[in-house]
């Protein structure tokens, strides 16, 4: 079998690269490349094993260090939580993002987990607040790649979604650049900068995104099986780059190609110290909610994903040398297979329509209470975000712990298994098993008055396609793997987390973990230590007269 001309080199400088320790503070290596696919299954990488190819997937499979049982230990998994806990190293419990939204009982309105009024956004003319990680609680293997440094590190990361951005970046992050989501335009916050830099500039003055419009899909075998056609969305208006192209491989061409310019532009990999950059690619998610894990869309869109990446790679070879480039593939969650599609398996599963299902709550409150009123004003399935104002006048001395245990009851009589409440979360009441633990670990203090409900597994809390959220193989299951010459390739069936993957790169780079990390380094993957062959500077000392110590 004929490697790849960039792991050909990565071979030959194995024989000639200096024994020395890797250490960020003199670059080696040059740079870490994080990708993290959004909803990419860790079945996916043995689903479809057979048929990538040799230079992308493959690299991790069968050239890096591949944990194939790495789980979420936590029940909230959506994309802003899984984004903070791979780079924080630990779970919601320690960086607060509990998850992608939630309401804001000051502001009375849903608020996303990047949203920042003292923010604007810089590269597209819309009014309204930018976006920082303010919420975060704890520190990004970033930030503590540039307190390491002095800042001489470079720290960037990408992608279709602000939080996907934003929170692998940091607070010290030299920028997170997304997209705007009718246009397609990449842009970012005042947090990071005043105006975008030149070269982005110029990449979304050449219409870059132009020309993944009016496209065709096919899989390999010619079969059609998408349209970038323009259309209408949900409201009627002309649906946007991020809706239209956003769900078709054409959207990881997109990002791509703007990652190989930010490589090129920001000098990446070309100073004193390590750079980071992350590279979160959004198009799996979009389109999995519509069609699901099982398929052939999804099929397709891993392979051409293969392709993509094996392309990435070689441009990453040629630019810095594969021999001074670390990378690690993971995920933010996994999905739940569509309910139609489960059901005729004959398993239990259920589309559930959040709607509904907040009405029939709020009817059975104001039957308890005697008083009608929206007791839950948001419905995240399985999350439900209460009305603290309708609490208040119930009775005197109803506290928050009542009302949501009053809510996570009528929870269960709509038809969840069970649920936490807030209150309990940061009591730390949870039972001690599996499930305790994975709730216990989705505690945020954000939010307001919350219950996390329990759901039952394949039910999903969309009236169509399907969705996460659960503490469920299914969605907590990702990949995990490593390349680069400080890891010893292998299958490693050993259990391993996401909260691992900061942790174990901030171990070999020298720098200290995130703040709040409480993940393990993966020794077992790591190449063993390559000791010095120099006598010791002094001879070890004799034992004093009349026996040992």
């Amino acid at each position: 079998m004929r490697l790849p001309r960039f792991l050909l080199m990565t071979l030959v400088w194995l024989c000639l690269i200096p024994c020395a320790f890797a250490s960020a503070y003199n670059a080696r290596p040059k740079l870490v490349v994080v990708i993290v696919i959004d909803q990419f299954r860790g079945d996916y990488l043995e689903r479809y094993r057979d048929q990538f190819g040799d230079g992308g997937f493959r690299v991790f499979l069968d050239r890096g260090a591949y944990f194939t049982d790495c789980n979420y230990d936590y029940a909230n998994t959506r994309t802003a939580p899984g984004h903070a806990t791979l780079f924080t190293g630990s779970y919601t419990s320690g960086h607060g993002i509990v998850a992608n939204e939630w309401w804001d009982p000051q502001k009375k309105k849903r608020v996303t987990s990047v949203e920042d009024d003292t923010t604007k956004l810089v590269g597209v003319g819309k009014t309204g607040p930018g976006a920082s990680p303010h919420n975060l609680l704890s520190d990004t293997l970033g930030d503590e790649l540039k307190l390491a440094t002095g800042g001489k590190a470079r720290v960037f990361a990408i992608s279709l979604k602000d939080r996907a951005a934003i929170l692998p970046a940091g607070f010290s992050g030299d920028a997170a650049y997304w997209i705007d989501p009718k246009s397609g335009a990449w842009i970012t916050s005042t947090y990071y900068r005043p105006d975008l830099p030149e070269w982005v500039r110029n990449f979304n003055g050449s219409h870059r995104a132009e020309k993944f419009w009016n496209r065709e899909w096919k899989d390999s075998d010619g079969n059609t099986l998408g349209s970038t056609a323009p259309r209408n969305g949900k409201d009627g208006a002309p649906a946007g780059f991020y809706e239209v192209v956003g769900s078709t491989p054409f959207a990881n061409d997109y990002q791509l190609e703007f990652a190989k310019e930010l490589v090129l532009y920001e000098k990446l990999g070309a100073g004193s110290a390590t750079d980071l950059l992350v590279i979160s690619l959004s198009a799996n998610d979009i389109l999995g909610h519509q069609v699901g894990p099982d398929s052939p869309q999804m099929r397709s869109m891993a392979l051409e994903l293969d392709r993509q990446l094996a392309e990435f790679f070689g441009f990453l070879g040629h630019q810095v040398g594969m021999a001074n480039v670390w990378m690690a593939l993971s995920a933010d969650h996994g999905v739940a297979p569509l309910p139609e599609f489960a059901k005729t398996l004959r398993l239990p599963a259920a589309n559930l329509d959040a709607k509904a299902l907040r009405e029939q709550i709020n009817s059975l409150l104001s039957k308890k209470y005697a008083k009608k009123a929206d007791y839950v004003l948001d419905l995240d399935y399985p999350l439900a975000w209460l009305n603290q104002d309708a609490f208040a006048g119930i009775f005197l001395g109803h506290k928050e712990s009542d009302a949501e245990a009053d809510a996570g009851e009528a929870m269960k009589q709509a038809g969840l298994t069970g649920y936490f409440t807030k209150s309990q979360l940061a009591r730390g009441e949870t039972p001690a098993t599996e499930t305790g633990r994975r709730y216990s670990h989705s505690y945020s203090p954000e939010g307001g008055w919350y219950v996390i409900g329990i759901p039952s597994p394949f039910h999903v809390g969309t009236a169509k396609g399907t969705d996460h959220a659960t503490p469920f193989s299914y969605d907590t299951h990702v990949p995990l793997a490593f390349y680069g010459l400080a890891f010893q390739p292998g299958i490693y069936r050993t259990h391993a987390e996401p909260v691992d993957l900061a942790v174990t790169l901030a171990s070999l780079l020298g720098i200290n973990a995130p703040a709040q990390a409480t993940g393990r380094v993966l020794t077992e993957a790591l190449q063993p230590p390559r000791h010095s062959t120099a006598p010791s500077a002094m001879p070890a000392a004799a034992p004093p007269a009349g026996g040992t110590q």
